[in-house]
């Protein structure tokens, strides 16, 4: 069984900085493409940040030059660095991977999600 958690998550000021980590354990043969997304208080989901096997890193206008996506690939570990927060980077932050993982008899791909870490930041 394949489980993402994340950690990091907490209240900080404006203009502060958390990081965000998220750990994929179980029998995993592979990482694909990891991505932060965040939803606040009545919107829906939305993209942050991801990371593409190979090495590209895709982010959201709004987080461009604050936020820092990056993988550990040997812990199959993803970190969120979110430097120069903003009131409205406020919400919880989920964690999804798209991963190879063995079975019994063989591999499959598969999508997972996190169960979310709260940032909230304060004016």
């Amino acid at each position: 069984q394949v489980q993402l958690v994340e950690s990091g998550g907490g209240s900080v000021q404006a203009g502060g900085s958390l990081r965000l980590s998220c750990v994929a354990s179980g029998s995993i043969h592979s990482i694909n493409t990891t991505g932060w997304y965040r939803q606040a208080p009545g919107k829906q989901r939305e993209l942050v940040a991801a990371s593409i096997s190979g090495g590209r890193a895709d982010y959201a206008d709004v987080v461009k030059g604050r936020f820092t996506i990056s993988r550990d690939s040997a812990k199959n570990t993803v970190f969120l660095q979110m430097n120069s927060l903003k009131p409205e980077d406020t919400g919880v932050y989920y964690c999804n991977a798209d991963l190879i993982y063995y079975t019994a008899a063989n591999v499959r791909r598969s999508t997972y999600w996190g169960q979310g870490t709260q940032v909230t930041v304060s004016s």
